[in-house]
C-alpha cells in the first residue's frame, strides 16, 4: 500500500523519513495540535505551497526548465475561483465551473508557451516566461471591473466552507468543528493527493524521459524522444498542478489579488523553497516549503524574543530587531545552500 502511494520512491533515509512523517502528522492534526487562527493559516499555506513547489520542481528539478511564469498559473487558479464565485454566487456549481475554467485556461496557455518558446535556449525561455508573467500581472491589475484591480476580489463560498457553519454541536478534542476546519481538510487532502500524483508522474516512464532530457537533450533526441513534446507536456502538467494550488489557496483565503497570487516575490520564494529542499527530489518540496513558510511567519516573533532577551548588550538588540527578519532569512538561506548544496533532502539521502 505504501509502495503504491509513494510510487516506489521511498525517502531512503531514516532521518528524512522521520522528518517527513513529523511534517505529515503536524499538518494532518494541525487544527487539534496547533489551535488558533494564525497557526491554522500557516498550516494551510504550507499545504498549498508544498503542491506549488512540487509542481515547479517538476519543471526545474526533473526537466531542467527555468520558468518565471509559474505563479501566473497559480494566479489563474485563484482568479478562476474568485471570478466565478463572485459573479455566479457562492454555490458548488460556480466553484467547480471556475476551477475547471482555470485549469483549462492554464493548460492551454502552458501548451502555447511550451510549443512556441521551448525550442529556444534556456535563458531565452526564462526571459519569455518572465515577460508573459509580468504582462498577466499588469492585466490583472488594470482590469479592475473584472478582477478587482489592485484591491482584488473578496467573495463568499458555499455554506459548508464558511467559518460560521457548525457541523457538530459539541467541540471535538476541544476544537469547534466548523466550516473553516472543513476548508482546511479540503486543502490538506487535495494537496496531498495531487502531490502523490506528481510523485507518480516523476517516477513513471514519462518522468524518466524528462530526466534524460534534463541530463542530455541531444542524446534523448538521438534515441527517438522529441524533447519539445516532452518539455511541453511537462509544462502543461506543472501548470495544471500550480493552478490547482491556486484554487486551493483561493478556497482557503476567500480572496484573490495580485499581491497574494501573481507577485514576482512569490516566484522567488518558490525558487528558494526548491533549492532549500533539494531539486529533483519531490520530497524537497515538502521540507523546503514547510521550513520556509514557518520561518516566514514566525522568524519575526523569535527575533523579538531574542532582541528583548539581549536588552542591555550593545548593538545586539538592534541587530536582532524584528524589522531585520529578511536579513536573517537571507543569511539562513545562504548558510543552508552552503551547508546543503544538494538541498536538505539531497544531503539526508547521501548519508
Amino acid at each position: 500500500m505504501i509502495r503504491t502511494l509513494l510510487s516506489g520512491d521511498y525517502p531512503r533515509s531514516r532521518a528524512l523519513s522521520v522528518l517527513l512523517l513529523a511534517i505529515l502528522a503536524g499538518l494532518a492534526l494541525a487544527p487539534f495540535v496547533f489551535p488558533g487562527t494564525r497557526s491554522l493559516d500557516v498550516a494551510a499555506k504550507v499545504c498549498v505551497f508544498i503542491l506549488l513547489v512540487a509542481s515547479y520542481d517538476l519543471l526545474l528539478g526533473y526537466t531542467g526548465i527555468v520558468s518565471f511564469a509559474h505563479t501566473m498559473f497559480f494566479g489563474i487558479g485563484a482568479y478562476g475561483v474568485a471570478i466565478a464565485v463572485s459573479r455566479l454566487g457562492p454555490s458548488w456549481g460556480s466553484l467547480v465551473l471556475g476551477s475547471l475554467a482555470a485549469l483549462a485556461c492554464s493548460a492551454l496557455l502552458a501548451l502555447l508557451i511550451g510549443v512556441l518558446s521551448l525550442r529556444v535556449k534556456t535563458i531565452f525561455f526564462a526571459m519569455i516566461t518572465l515577460a508573459v508573467a509580468s504582462f498577466f500581472a499588469i492585466l490583472a491589475s488594470q482590469l479592475s471591473g473584472f478582477t478587482g484591480g489592485e484591491d482584488g476580489l473578496t467573495y463568499k463560498l458555499p455554506e459548508l466552507l464558511l467559518p460560521g457553519t457548525k457541523l457538530l454541536q459539541a467541540p471535538l478534542a476541544g476544537v469547534e468543528i466548523n466550516g473553516k476546519i472543513v476548508s482546511y481538510y479540503l486543502v490538506f487532502f487535495a494537496a496531498a493527493a495531487l502531490f502523490l500524483a506528481l510523485l507518480r508522474v516523476v517516477n513513471s516512464p514519462f518522468g524518466r524521459v524528462l530526466q534524460a532530457i534534463r541530463e542530455n537533450d541531444f542524446r534523448a533526441e538521438a534515441i527517438g524522444y522529441r524533447s519539445v513534446f516532452y518539455r511541453s507536456a511537462a509544462n502543461c502538467v506543472a501548470a495544471l498542478a500550480a493552478s490547482a494550488a491556486g484554487i486551493l489557496y483561493a478556497i482557503w483565503l476567500r480572496y484573490a489579488g495580485p499581491d497574494t497570487t501573481l507577485s514576482l516575490d512569490i516566484m522567488m520564494d518558490v525558487l528558494l523553497m526548491v533549492v532549500i529542499g533539494g531539486m529533483g527530489t519531490m520530497y524537497g518540496a515538502v521540507v523546503g516549503a514547510t521550513l520556509f513558510v514557518i520561518a516566514q511567519n514566525y522568524l519575526q516573533d523569535l527575533m523579538k524574543l531574542a532582541s528583548d532577551a539581549a536588552a542591555g548588550i550593545p548593538f545586539v538588540p538592534a541587530l536582532l530587531h524584528p524589522d531585520r527578519w529578511l536579513l536573517w532569512l537571507g543569511i539562513l538561506f545562504i548558510l543552508s545552500v552552503y551547508r546543503f548544496p544538494a538541498g536538505i533532502v539531497g544531503k539526508l539521502r547521501s548519508k
